[in-house]
């Protein structure tokens, strides 16, 4: 039996999680930004557009264990940002339009 779409899709995002870890199967500051460059540059240029530094916040906030690493789980929070993003503008919202995360995790 193949791979349906959506399996095929899971695999992608442990590929490219893959693509941007260390050897502790970890992404650190510089590698999440270089994959969110490579990888959502219009949801970026989006953001840049109204101000909102997402870059500038991201990594610290999806940080839970203040490690200075993002591990597959926190990777995955990373990503829920920016696709609850991308479904909000399926209903009509301009692309980032998610409040800019904050150090520490408060809103």
């Amino acid at each position: 039996m193949s791979q349906t779409q959506v399996e095929k899709s899971m695999m992608d995002l442990v590929v490219l999680f893959h693509k941007y870890t260390k050897p502790d199967d970890k992404i650190d500051k510089r590698g999440l930004l270089k994959m969110l460059r490579e990888n959502f540059p219009i949801f970026l240029k989006a953001c840049d557009k109204k101000g909102n530094d997402f870059l500038d916040h991201i990594f610290e906030e999806k940080d839970k264990n203040k490690d200075k690493k993002i591990e597959f789980s926190e990777f995955l929070s990373v990503l829920g940002v920016i696709a609850t993003d991308y479904h909000n503008q399926s209903h009509g919202t301009p692309l980032c339009s998610v409040t800019p995360p904050c150090p520490g995790g408060g809103h």
